[in-house]
């Protein structure tokens, strides 16, 4: 069976810091890019980044980039996403799937996600 699950989520104030992880296993775990998107309530899901499990370099949307670090332990198939200095704008609920691209259209495969709420 293909499974991610996320977990990690929370409420936070502004300027504060959380961690999130993806499990793999199955399918979703021989799937060589791995992406984090969001979900606010009222919009559409956003690509937040994605990494590869071959080395390549993580790729973030502008507005995380310096604050947001995705990393992987292929040992244990998980992936990370350490998210610094999170605003109001970053609240959503966030997805780990697994796929290709920048578009959710690319992921076949996605976790049940896990919310996180940033309060000013």
């Amino acid at each position: 069976q293909v499974q991610l699950v996320e977990s990690g989520g929370g409420s936070v104030q502004a300027g504060g810091s959380l961690r999130l992880s993806c499990a793999t296993s199955g399918r979703a775990g021989s799937t060589v890019v791995i992406g984090w998107f969001r979900q606010a309530p009222g919009k559409a899901r956003e690509f937040v980044g994605f990494i590869d499990w071959t080395g390549g370099v993580p790729i973030y949307i502008d507005s995380v980039k310096g604050r947001f670090t995705i990393s992987r332990d292929n040992a244990k198939n998980t992936v990370y996403l350490e998210m610094n200095s999170l605003k109001p704008e970053d609240t959503g609920l966030y997805f780990c799937a697994a796929g290709a691209g920048r578009s959710p259209i690319g992921y076949r495969y996605w976790g049940q996600g896990t919310q996180v709420t940033v309060s000013s």
